[in-house]
């Protein structure tokens, strides 16, 4: 069965790398990706209903008290790789060159984060996947995350574009289109059949919206003149 976790709170963010500079701190942020890849990996393999804080806990090489220092359940072990993708695609956005045009940059940070996704996923475990992510109490705790995930984009899209959160809501609106792309691409990818690569998808989604925004604006704008 072939497949990637990376295809795929306490909500405490990840440490950002510039403050993961000490062995303590590379060691937590360290720990934390143990605990969510064997988290999800374990679902997949198992079934969520089957699957212990334990077992992650034992999975990732270390206690479950250790995991409980982390993650309030498995649930948020699970999606903890999202909230950890969202911040490095904001650390990718913000180090792309200066004068690249702002929604160039951001497609290029979230394709940074898919590269190893250019293959399609074997059949069974992409199923397996579906039924893991389609439970509800897992949906919420997605939600949850997701909101998160919008917040940490839309910081590293306002510092990108010189604004502010405070007074700017652009960066906001921008970062729930991008993840909104994302999700399409995901749900895309989750459902077909025969499976296909999640990465194609992902650029596919992003060009969409682009050449969509492009068409509707000015009508839009005409209307609203």
């Amino acid at each position: 069965m072939t497949g990637s976790v990376e295809q795929l709170g306490r909500q405490e963010p990840f440490p950002r790398p510039e403050e993961a500079s000490g062995l303590r701190e590379r060691k937590k942020v360290a720990t934390r990706q143990a605990l969510g890849e064997a988290a999800i990996r374990l679902a997949v393999e198992r079934g969520l209903d089957k699957v212990l804080v334990e077992d992650i806990a034992d999975a990732a090489g270390v206690s479950a008290r250790t995991f409980n220092n982390y993650f309030a359940s498995k649930y948020e072990a699970i999606c903890a790789l999202q909230q950890a993708r969202a911040l490095r695609i904001g650390d990718e956005l913000r180090a792309r060159p200066p004068c690249e045009p702002l929604w160039e940059s951001v497609t290029q940070a979230v394709l940074s984060q898919f590269g190893p996704a250019d293959r399609a996923p074997d059949k069974d475990w992409i199923a397996r996947v579906r039924l893991v992510i389609t439970t509800p109490a897992l949906v919420g705790e997605y939600l949850k995350v997701q909101g998160m995930a919008q917040y940490h984009l839309a910081e590293a899209i306002a510092e990108r574009a010189g604004t502010s959160l405070e007074t700017d809501m652009f960066p906001r609106i921008m970062a729930g289109a991008v993840l909104a792309a994302m999700q399409a691409a995901m749900e895309r990818w989750l459902h077909s059949d025969p499976p296909v690569p999640l990465a194609p998808l992902i650029r596919e989604s992003f060009r969409q919206f682009a050449a969509g925004m492009r068409e509707v604006l000015p009508a839009e704008a005409a209307d609203s003149g």
